[in-house]
């Protein structure tokens, strides 16, 4: 078997993916998305598995029931990786793939999976879980002049 780590390695420098690596068994990939304009992702090569860990959004200001029940909903029917919440409450993608398993398309399919799901759900959950404070936002820029570019896509919330 080669050693996953190379693997991995040689598939982000070949994908000109942007990484460091923290010791020998931690990738940490910053993938560039649309909505969400970075996931931060972290692969870690344990001793059976490899470990995916990808921050989506801190914990939610209100709404944490429906936050979560609309991740919970989300969870059946997603590929390599789950919605998860930690002891802050804040939201996670998390995975596990078996050592034996770590393939460049799979390391392909597992960051793609990542990507989309961070990105796709990153309105939705800041709709829900940050309206207010969208309303805040938008009413400080609106008295201030500021542009309301990157607010856009909350303008129903008005």
């Amino acid at each position: 078997m080669i050693d996953p780590r190379i693997i991995i390695e040689d598939f982000l420098e070949s994908h000109d993916l942007d990484f460091e690596k923290q010791g020998e068994n931690t990738f940490l990939v910053t993938l560039p998305g649309e909505k969400k304009l970075q996931t931060h992702c972290a692969l870690i090569v344990g001793d059976s598995s490899l470990s995916i860990n990808a921050f989506v959004i801190r914990k939610p200001d209100e709404n944490s029931d429906s936050v979560h029940k609309w991740l919970l909903s989300k969870n059946a029917s997603m590929y390599a990786v789950t919605y998860a919440i930690n002891e802050l409450g804040d939201i996670f993608l998390v995975g596990r793939l078996p050592l034996r398993a770590v393939t460049d398309i799979e390391i392909d399919r597992i960051l793609g999976a990542v990507l989309q799901y961070s990105d796709s759900s990153f309105n939705p959950l800041l709709e829900m879980g940050f309206s207010s404070a969208i309303r805040r936002e938008w009413a400080w820029r609106v008295s201030r002049g500021e542009s309301l570019g990157n607010l856009k896509a909350f303008e129903h919330l008005i």
